[in-house]
């Protein structure tokens, strides 16, 4: 039998470990990088995000892996990236279920207008069986989640004040790359047209479009207010979102950087929505010293009453009305 070289000898090894999934890993080996993709800069939630799952990654597995965060849309908008993670053109992104809903139609149910009351009631259903349940339809199309956050609520941002739906009627909003969101708006009598995220700022400049919906941290995020300076707190969708790896990463990972990964996802997830909450009130306060203005609905049934349509047209979509009354009753 010929003797194995030093070299011969620890590749077998390494092999053999591999494919027990020990994910053992010569010391001087090079981290491996993933590419993860963030719209906005490092003091926004959706980037620092990624910073503190890169930190929970390392303490975990020291040197194992580089984390490398895109800003800035960099690599697009987020159905873009959400075809990059499907590809393997990039590792992780966050991604609202919405933008999700053109692989999972599924997680509509969590975009149904007025279907939540407040970030607790979103927090307590996606803790439940609904979350779980929807999870495994995500890992189906290529989408690893690794925990659920909480945007905020999406509000409704226009040029000239807007305060009941007969205002909306006619004009030409900027929705949501969405079959659900287009409806909804639909059903107000407004025209949506489906813009990326990033190239909604010289629509808005140009008069492509009149208004559009987002959260109050995007909307200062974007600098939105320059272009669509009055917020109506309308709060129609809260707008859930994941923090997701792709499912070619995670099959290629061992079992203890699965562990690893499960874990910094969670701690990041946490950190995100904690980080909302703060960022909102900032976001305001930027957007009114900026000369935004922040109106209420002159009447919030009238909004509601408007778009309850969608839970019927979307019901056989979503699951059933059965399905959207546990989430409406959840305590």
């Amino acid at each position: 039998m010929p003797r194995l070289t030093r070299r011969q000898f620890t590749q077998s090894i390494l092999a053999g470990a591999t494919a027990l999934g020990l994910g053992i890993r010569p010391a001087s080996a090079a981290p491996r990088t993933l590419t993860v993709a963030s719209l906005f800069g490092d003091d926004k939630p959706e980037t620092r995000i990624w910073i503190r799952f890169s930190e929970e990654l390392e303490k975990r597995l020291p040197g194992r892996f580089h984390i490398n965060i895109a800003r800035n849309a960099a690599l697009g908008g987020e159905k873009e990236v959400a075809e990059g993670i499907r590809l393997g053109s990039v590792q992780g992104t966050i991604t609202t279920v919405s933008t999700l809903s053109n692989w999972v139609p599924a997680g509509q149910i969590l975009d149904l207008p007025f279907v939540f009351r407040d970030s607790g009631h979103v927090s307590r259903v996606l803790e439940g069986p609904l979350g779980a349940e929807l999870k495994e339809q995500y890992i189906a199309q290529g989408f690893r989640v690794l925990g659920y956050i909480n945007y905020g609520a999406r509000h409704l941002l226009s040029k000239e004040p807007i305060t009941t739906p007969e205002q909306i009627k006619g004009k030409r909003i900027r929705v949501i790359q969405s079959p659900l969101h287009t409806e909804l708006w639909k059903s107000y009598g407004a025209n949506p047209t489906p813009i990326p995220i990033p190239e909604v700022y010289n629509a808005l400049k140009s008069g492509v479009v009149e208004a559009m919906d987002l959260t109050k941290s995007a909307y200062a995020g974007f600098k939105l207010y320059e272009v669509v300076p009055f917020l109506t707190e309308t709060a129609h969708i809260w707008a859930v979102g994941v923090i997701h790896i792709g499912e070619k990463v995670w099959q290629s990972l061992s079992e203890e950087e699965r562990n690893a990964f499960s874990a910094a996802g969670a701690e990041a997830a946490r950190h995100f929505n904690a980080l909302i909450v703060e960022d909102e009130v900032r976001s305001v306060e930027q957007a009114l010293a900026k000369g935004a203005k922040i109106i209420q609905p002159a009447n919030r049934k009238d909004w509601e009453q408007g778009a309850r349509p969608i839970w019927d047209s979307f019901a056989a979509k979503v699951g059933g009305a059965a399905k959207i009354q546990r989430i409406v009753a959840t305590a």
